[in-house]
């Protein structure tokens, strides 16, 4: 009797755990340990810095040349052949839209990274918070050529800011995160893995070297907004300029953007290294008499006087074949790393001089606004003055905006299409000139182009000419 007793508890106690664990695996524990299991690195590094990232909003005035007879049943064919030849003053408005994303470098000043074309052509910038909080936006400085600009919102606190990491050890297939707002929708997350590094992709008639490529795709709306590593940090800026990516997306690594956006808080404005050199490449005939047959680099054709690399001793018919630790095989590569180059830096040329190897340094600076007229006269063919009151009734011009061109290059081409004292510079490329200083800052900034688009008014009439520098 004990025994049957006995052998019935043990029944019981085995139905007991059965039933615990079968009501454990139609029932899964929902204890908070089991939740963490499933918060992965990717949706912690998302959490943290979800907040930094904005949405930026900006409407713009888009301007067209058109015809004066358009609306009179003027043919579309005869419209796009003369286009060129209307006056600007004949203009449609129209006003567009563009999304972007950006994210906050810094939280006490209500600093905010962006891509420049997200808001280059605006008027009106709107950035809205993770909160839905909504600022208007100031801009602190754009750079086109690196496509990057800095903006600012004033706030009453102190904003949730992103901690810079550095892309200068990124592996290629190490995982990558990017938040942004493609098409509008805020905070979408996507994720992928770099798939190189380095690369130069043309865009807008502008080539962008040493870009990240990941293997997510970077839509309108996602460019300005944030490339992140697996431990949050930022090490990219999404950028959506290549039109034809499908299935790839491009990021501007945060290293090379440290040095750009230092300059653009603190000047407005990227301060190009100047060396002071002209470069051309180096063919067989050329190495052959130089006596350097076989060896690969640029020679240098000029040397501008008083510029760092006269200082520094470079000298006409050097070839350079390397600077710093980048090999210098043609004038591309040379401008290549002329550009990494900021103002102040200092630039070691690997050279051969007369059959002998030799490394130079040259302090590179800021071009002086002091030696720009003289350039714009080399470059040009040009001398320019304010329009001051007595310029202006003088020669009677129908405009105060802009610089009077006051003494023309007889051998110069602008001479050769019939430009003279009198007519006013209205622009330079897509740099509006207001006063001489602007036509200073446009010549250096402009200076390594191989052409620049002058708009030239004389009279009511307004004329766009293409110069080549070159």
């Amino acid at each position: 009797m004990h025994q049957q007793y006995n052998l019935t508890i043990k029944i019981q106690l085995v139905a007991v755990v059965m039933l615990i664990c079968l009501s454990g695996l139609m029932y899964p524990d929902r204890s908070p340990a089991h939740e963490l299991d499933r918060e992965t690195a990717v949706v912690k590094a998302v959490r943290a810095v979800s907040p930094a990232v904005v949405n930026i909003s900006s409407a713009y005035e888009v301007r067209k040349r058109t015809s004066p007879f358009s609306g009179f049943g003027w043919n579309p064919f005869f419209e796009e052949f003369f286009r060129d030849f209307y006056d600007p003053r004949f203009e449609r408005r129209q006003e567009q839209t563009s999304l972007g994303s950006g994210v906050i470098i810094d939280g006490s000043k209500g600093l905010i990274l962006t891509n420049a074309h997200v808001i280059q052509k605006t008027g009106t910038i709107k950035v809205i918070l993770q909160n839905e909080l909504e600022f208007e936006a100031r801009i602190v400085g754009v750079d086109p050529d690196s496509d990057l600009a800095v903006l600012k919102i004033a706030s009453e606190g102190r904003l949730p800011a992103i901690n810079m990491g550095s892309s200068d050890d990124l592996m290629i297939g190490e995982t990558v995160i990017a938040i942004g707002n493609p098409f509008g929708f805020s905070h979408t997350v996507t994720t992928g893995v770099v798939s190189a590094v380095n690369r130069s992709i043309r865009a807008d008639e502008r080539v962008y070297h040493d870009f990240i490529q990941i293997d997510a795709s970077i839509n309108p709306g996602n460019s300005g907004g944030p490339l992140l590593n697996i431990n949050g940090d930022l090490i990219g800026i999404n950028t959506a300029i290549y039109a034809k990516a499908q299935g790839i997306g491009f990021a501007i690594p945060i290293s090379k953007a440290r040095k750009i956006i230092s300059d653009l808080i603190q000047y407005g404005e990227v301060k190009q290294a100047w060396i002071g050199i002209t470069v051309q490449d180096m063919d067989e005939t050329l190495a052959s008499y130089l006596a350097v047959a076989g060896k690969k680099g640029v020679v240098i054709k000029s040397v501008e006087s008083r510029s760092p690399a006269e200082e520094a001793g470079l000298m006409e018919s050097d070839i350079i074949f390397s600077i710093g630790n980048k090999k210098v095989h043609s004038v591309a590569d040379y401008e290549l790393a002329a550009k990494s180059l900021a103002a102040g830096d200092t630039m070691q040329a690997g050279l051969w001089r007369n059959g002998k190897e030799k490394t130079i340094a040259v302090e590179t600076r800021v071009f002086p606004l002091e030696l720009a007229e003289e350039l714009a006269y080399r470059l040009l063919g040009i001398k320019v003055e304010d329009i001051t009151k007595k310029v202006w009734r003088k020669y009677r011009l129908a405009t105060r905006e802009g610089v009077m061109i006051s003494d023309v290059n007889r051998r110069s081409y602008l001479a050769r299409i019939g430009a003279e004292p009198g007519d006013v510079v209205r622009q330079i490329d897509d740099y509006t000139i207001e006063n001489s200083e602007d036509f200073k800052k446009a010549i250096v900034k402009f200076r390594r182009k191989n052409s620049v688009v002058l708009l030239l008014q004389r009279g009511e009439q307004g004329y766009y000419i293409t110069v080549n520098l070159s």
